[in-house]
């Protein structure tokens, strides 16, 4: 041995893949942590939870949800994205992650993060937005809202999960499309912005059906619009603002993500566990109760998906241009 290094070389070189291959067949071999990159009570944080416990049973390991609220979503985004990637840290991410960066750009600042750090895993849901308000506010359709909408200039603020995000965008593609001018106010995610509207520091919000829908449930909100095709199933008596003749949609989806250059193996186990939650039915069943259903994509279909979106919310990001 002493006169063959090669023969060392040789065996170290084994031992090595040996290892590896024993790392990646034992994944996960410790706890999970699924960051949701806003506070508790959004879309992120309904979809994670439920898809969080039925993944964690798949895989025999605890998948532990960390909201991490900040920048519109960008600090937990920015986060997973540059975290070490061996598949124990996860993003629960919503589409805004294709819209930040672009953002970035029109604001003249570093991104956060790119979208080429992250890797597909899955589409869980993808829901258009829905236009609330207030049950005791005088404006019981769309067409009396955007009636002191446009009389009205400036009197009515609409929450968001904040700048360019996913409760942003909808309402500047509204006001474009209106003509008309409402204060926005941004706040960390979903939930902070529905109890501003239910305590009535503002006026109205676009947000996905399942922040709102036991709101409306309860006599509390109540849905004028939302920025999809026909009927929601879960709001059938809601009509489409392009029903409405106002030619916009917006769609606000959910999906998985890990950073770029885990491997392969990883991904592959959280693909099937990610296959596994969206057919679970206790998974299922969480949804529909909170307003929202799986509208499952794999990797692949995903990834084209999201590739897609980041280059039609870029043209959209640039014609909205810089907002305060």
């Amino acid at each position: 041995m002493k006169n063959r290094p090669w023969i060392r070389i040789i065996l170290s070189a084994a031992l090595a893949c040996t290892g590896l291959s024993a790392g990646a067949q034992s994944y996960p071999s410790k706890p999970i942590t699924m960051v949701v990159p806003f506070p508790p009570g959004g879309v992120a944080d309904t979809v994670g939870r439920p898809v969080a416990e039925a993944m964690s049973r798949h895989l025999k390991q605890s998948i532990v949800v960390e909201n991490k609220g900040g920048a519109g979503g960008g600090i937990g985004m920015a986060q997973v994205a540059k975290s070490k990637a061996d598949g124990y840290t996860v993003l629960m991410s919503l589409s805004s992650l294709v819209v930040l960066p672009e953002a970035d750009k029109i604001l003249q600042r570093a991104p956060l993060f790119q979208v080429n750090q992250l890797k597909s895993i899955a589409r869980f849901t993808a829901d258009p937005t829905v236009l609330v308000v207030r049950a005791d506010s005088p404006w019981k359709t769309y067409a009396e809202f955007m009636a002191y909408v446009k009389t009205n200039p400036g009197k009515i603020s609409f929450g968001s999960s904040g700048n360019y995000g996913t409760m942003h965008v909808p309402m500047e593609q509204l006001k474009a499309a209106t003509s008309t001018f409402m204060l926005h106010v941004p706040y960390t995610g979903a939930g902070p912005a529905v109890l501003s509207l239910l305590s009535g520091q503002i006026e109205a919000l676009s947000t996905g059906p399942a922040s709102v829908k036991q709101h409306i449930a309860s006599g509390r909100l109540r849905a004028l619009a939302h920025w999809g095709e026909g009927r929601l199933a879960s709001m059938p008596d809601v009509p489409s603002l392009k029903e409405l003749g106002v030619p916009i949609q917006y769609s606000q989806w959910s999906g998985l993500f890990v950073p770029a250059d885990t491997p392969a193996a990883v991904v592959d186990s959280l693909r099937q566990a990610a296959r596994f939650a969206a057919e679970d039915p206790r998974a299922v069943a969480a949804l529909t109760a909170s307003g929202t259903s799986f509208m499952y994509q794999d990797a692949a279909e995903f990834d084209r998906f999201v590739q897609n979106d980041a280059k039609a919310m870029s043209a959209l990001v640039t014609r909205i241009g810089k907002v305060d």
